[in-house]
């Protein structure tokens, strides 16, 4: 027995979305590239490596990462890089991409060597969070005045597009594909390749995969150029759970479970957009609200109900919990970090990592 918390990566609901994934890159041509910003957890880095191209990074961390354990083709990209890190991002990454043209030009000498790329926005969005709207107003995004690309076309080879957002809608990402090549058509007509970035929920249930894959080829074809897609979410939804053991029970007008993780330290993408964790089993006559175990009052999971009532001892498990979980995890009031766990094929339930006081204690000085 793994002593919780822990997270719990299962293999077989890793696999039901990289075959979608790989049915998506045989029918379209579309490469399909891991956004680490999303997931790194890389002891399941060779079993996804089968059914995807590469890794996409945000960082110098993220890239080194990406080459050093998923392999494969490498690209690079981040908001700004700083000199001091530049060679290193270059020796890491086989496609470097630049978010403005001044750090395009600042370092185009350093990147000579490696394929150079540009981000553009749309200035058009799927998102509902004005906090991750890439089309935000004053967004620092990419770059998207068509007459000042089109001065440094002679430097790049290609573009990456990221504005889809949670996007499960296939005639959203349809039009707002329209309306980037609108805006960019005698852009995309001069280049190799084009990143679509990440954001589509096409491994969801009933997405319509071959509308999906035939616009991406019919786009591929229009423009001549290779086709990338970056699914982070997309690539681990519904495959890991945050296993947790409620320690304590309450009642203060309502049913009050406490259990030993903490939504701040350990989901703190939930807390961010204000958006309830998912328990499974969701349904029963007893009604509770799952609470974290850390000093902040709002340390809450959501409400859920159960078939019994709650003691201590018993085992609540939060679903849908790898996608900006693992990577945004913190050591808030040194609560315990939960350790990370596979479950094979087969059942078998394997202990991957657990973390200790000394993790705890190096990770501050």
């Amino acid at each position: 027995m793994i002593e919780t918390p822990y997270y719990l990566i299962d293999k077989a609901g890793l696999l039901r979305n990289l075959e979608k994934i790989a049915y998506v890159r045989e029918r379209s041509g579309a490469k399909a590239l891991l956004a680490l910003k999303c997931f790194a957890t890389w002891c399941v880095f060779d079993f996804m490596r089968d059914y995807m191209d590469g890794t996409t990074s945000s960082s110098l961390n993220e890239v080194r990462l990406g080459h050093e354990r998923f392999g494969k083709e490498t690209h690079a990209y981040s908001v700004a890089y700083a000199d001091y890190e530049i060679d290193e991002v270059i020796s890491h990454a086989d496609k470097i991409i630049f978010n403005s043209i001044s750090q395009l030009e600042r370092f185009a000498d350093k990147a000579s060597g490696i394929v150079r790329g540009l981000r553009l926005n749309p200035q058009t969005s799927s998102s509902s969070f004005d906090l991750a709207d890439p089309a935000r107003p004053f967004s620092r995004l990419g770059e998207w005045d068509v007459a000042k690309v089109e001065k440094v076309m002679d430097r790049i080879s290609g573009f990456m597009i990221h504005n889809n957002c949670e996007n499960s809608d296939f005639s959203l990402f349809d039009r707002m594909l329209g309306e980037i090549e609108e805006k960019f058509g005698t852009l995309l007509a001069r280049v190799e390749w084009v990143s679509l970035g990440g954001g589509i929920h096409f491994t969801g249930e009933n997405y319509p995969l071959d509308l999906f894959s035939d616009r991406l080829k019919a786009f591929s074809e229009k423009y001549g150029v290779q086709v990338y897609l970056e699914p982070g979410e997309a690539s681990i939804t519904n495959s890991t759970t945050l296993e947790t053991t409620v320690l304590d029970t309450l009642f203060n007008g309502k049913n009050l479970a406490i259990v030993d993780a903490s939504i701040e330290a350990h989901m703190l993408d939930l807390l961010i957009y204000r958006e309830n964790a998912k328990v499974a089993p969701d349904q029963g006559d007893h009604p509770y609200m799952i609470c974290g175990k850390s000093c902040l009052a709002g340390d809450i999971f959501g409400e859920f109900r159960f078939p019994n009532a709650l003691k201590a001892g018993d085992r609540v498990s939060i679903q849908d919990a790898a996608g900006y979980t693992m990577v945004k995890k913190n050591w808030f009031n040194g609560v315990k970090m939960p350790a990370i766990a596979m479950k094979e094929l087969d059942g078998t339930v394997v202990p991957v990592r657990e973390f200790t006081y000394q993790d705890y204690e190096q990770s501050l000085s």
